[in-house]
């Protein structure tokens, strides 16, 4: 089976770094991605995608990321379910990050994280972690969820 999410956008608000109960670093965010077409006298529409990074993926989006800059993310859409504060059922789906990478210059993406000397070209993105960890999802009370 195969689970594979790429996409590219701009963050429309700063990502939001919290801790688990446990001490794991979360970070949820949404990405603006312009959809590839344009109707004929309309403006171009956007999508609005939901994303979920865990640990240093988290804590590396929250160093260098900031609402407006432009992020190409590369996961895999998960869904759940849970039960809202007025006992309705939802359902809610993302992408989970994986790997996530810079994309545009730095005066577009806002961002005056690196020094002079730093380019993107040395950038490392975050090490992934791997989908065993999947379970540390499921163990986070609904309260310590970022959204």
């Amino acid at each position: 089976m195969l689970n594979n999410a790429v996409v590219m956008g701009r963050l429309v608000a700063d990502p939001e770094l919290r801790t688990t109960g446990s001490g794991i670093s979360v970070l949820s965010f949404t990405v603006a991605v312009d959809r590839g077409f344009v109707r004929q006298g309309e403006e171009r529409q956007a999508d609005f995608i939901d994303i979920i990074a865990w640990r240093q993926t988290a804590e590396f989006i929250s160093k260098y990321f900031r609402k407006g800059s432009m992020i190409a993310v590369q996961g895999r859409i998960q869904t759940r379910t849970y039960e809202d504060r007025n006992g309705n059922k939802r359902k809610a789906v993302e992408i989970v990050a994986d790997n996530v990478s810079f994309c545009g210059s730095k005066s577009e993406s806002g961002t005056n994280a690196f020094s002079r000397d730093d380019s993107y070209a040395n950038a490392q993105p975050a090490p992934s972690y791997s989908t065993a960890d999947e379970g540390d999802f499921k163990e986070i009370p609904e309260d310590d969820l970022p959204f």
